[in-house]
């Protein structure tokens, strides 16, 4: 059985020495070192890497800076909203307060109309109750009344009937 990669690797891990040389053997050969900077270049950054780099972080922190401007005057316009939707809700409360105080004095006044109303309900009751008795009185007094006018023409007509009588006997009793 032979070598395999995986024990070369594990040879070079375990020996610095050897991975030094193998190293600069790699590196002293002119294509093999071409292909190792190309490899590396890939990965490194150039100074117009890094200034574009400043150049884009910068303008990323200006747009930051005036997004974060912004967020702020609307957090600030919110604040001021608020307070006004405060102050008006405190108002609110307020006539809601009030209105509740006018209702119940309503309420209180409504309560003393509907025991002046039951009040008169009973006085107009007792005034019927009155009337009533009164219309029977002067019922018994209109059945009297008719009675004693018979009774007044009765007598007057037998007065009359008298007094024509002894007039006719007088004129015809000599």
């Amino acid at each position: 059985m032979g070598i395999t990669a995986e024990d070369i690797v594990k040879l070079f891990e375990a020996d610095a020495r050897a991975r030094k040389r193998l190293a600069e053997l790699l590196v002293s050969e002119p294509d093999v070192r071409l292909a190792i900077i190309s490899a590396v270049l890939r990965d490194v950054a150039t100074k117009a890497d890094v200034t574009e780099l400043r150049e884009g972080m910068e303008k990323l922190r200006g747009e930051f800076e005036a997004f974060r401007r912004e967020v702020f005057t609307q957090i600030g316009e919110l604040r001021e909203r608020v307070a006004k939707l405060e102050g008006a809700f405190t108002q609110l409360v307020e006539r809601v307060g009030d209105l509740d105080r006018r209702i119940d004095s309503l309420d209180k006044r409504i309560d003393a109309l509907d025991r002046r109303i039951d009040a008169l309900d009973r006085r107009i009751d007792a005034l019927d109750k009155r009337i009533d008795s009164l219309d029977r009185r002067i019922d018994a007094l209109d059945k009297r009344i008719d009675y004693v006018t018979k009774v007044s023409w009765v007598l007057t007509i037998s007065v009359i009937a008298t007094l024509v009588a002894q007039v006719l006997a007088r004129i015809f009793t000599p």
